[in-house]
């Protein structure tokens, strides 16, 4: 039968507790035992285990192997270098001068370890400390950095909303001026379209006059003479005015050199008749 020392876990959840055993390999961990040779308490620090050391050496002079939980606990206790020293066939003073040897040198290794353990305490306090000095003065400086940012800030801002003021007083001003400009159109053309329509001298000429193409185009080159010096004259009115009055007299007066040349058309038509009745009146 192939034998195991190994450790059979006992105790309540959360609580565990260990019972270091002798049993058949081929069974499961918490199965039946042997022998009992001792116990393990993980959770206390101070005493946490006990073995039965000569029970312990007879099993593996049996032939027993130790698993890998077992043999930690046996090298703790020193008995995994007995059974080192046993299986070299030393005697049994020469094991026991060892054995104080051991535990000589086990004493000095604890001690280096506590010492180092507590040279690592203290670094990790001064870790802690100088941790917690640097998030005070970052503490510190975030604490004066918002000031100084804010202070920043509103500068920034106001220099931002005097931008913004003299952006909008020019907006301001092109829009008056685009306002006037515009102003000034509108009343220029209800001017245009209230002003009245005057006819043009040419105009006029041609709907009073019948006359003959000569005396049309004397009209016409008086009134384009007239209308070119009223184009000089800052008085358009006035001056279209004369030239209307000018057309006018002009009209007259053909009208009157009309009716005399008819009148002397008619009067030598009645003195030509007269003078064919005398000589009528002579040959008779």
């Amino acid at each position: 039968m192939a034998t195991k020392i190994r450790l059979k876990r006992i105790g309540r959840r959360n609580r565990p507790f260990y019972r270091v055993v002798v049993m058949d390999s081929r069974n499961r961990r918490d199965g039946a035992a042997i022998e009992e040779l001792g116990w393990f308490n993980p959770i206390e620090a101070d005493k946490s285990y006990k073995l039965d050391e000569d029970r312990i050496l007879h099993w593996l002079k049996e032939g027993a192997q130790p698993s890998e939980a077992a043999h930690g606990l046996m090298k703790r206790s020193g008995l995994a270098h007995r059974w080192h020293l046993t299986q070299q066939g030393l005697d049994e003073k020469t094991i026991e001068k060892e054995m104080k040897k051991w535990a000589l040198t086990r004493e000095e290794t604890l001690k280096n370890r506590a010492v180092k353990a507590t040279k690592k305490s203290e670094k990790a306090e001064e870790k802690l400390k100088a941790e917690g000095e640097a998030a005070t003065a970052a503490e510190a400086a975030a604490e004066e950095a918002p000031v100084e940012e804010a202070t920043a800030a509103e500068e920034i801002v106001e220099e931002e909303k005097s931008e913004s003021k003299v952006d909008e007083a020019v907006e301001k001003n092109v829009e008056v001026e685009e306002v006037e400009e515009t102003t000034e159109e509108a009343s220029a053309k209800e001017a245009m379209e209230d002003a009245p329509v005057e006819e043009t001298p040419e105009e006029v000429a041609v709907e009073t006059t019948d006359e003959s193409p000569a005396e049309e185009e004397k009209v016409e080159e008086e009134a384009v003479e007239e209308v070119v010096s009223a184009e000089e004259t800052p008085d358009v009115e006035e001056t279209v005015d004369d030239a209307v009055e000018e057309v006018a007299v002009e009209e007259t007066t053909e009208e009157a050199e009309k009716e005399d040349a008819s009148e002397k058309e008619k009067t030598e038509k009645d003195a030509a008749e007269n003078d064919g009745k005398d000589e009528k009146s002579e040959e008779k």
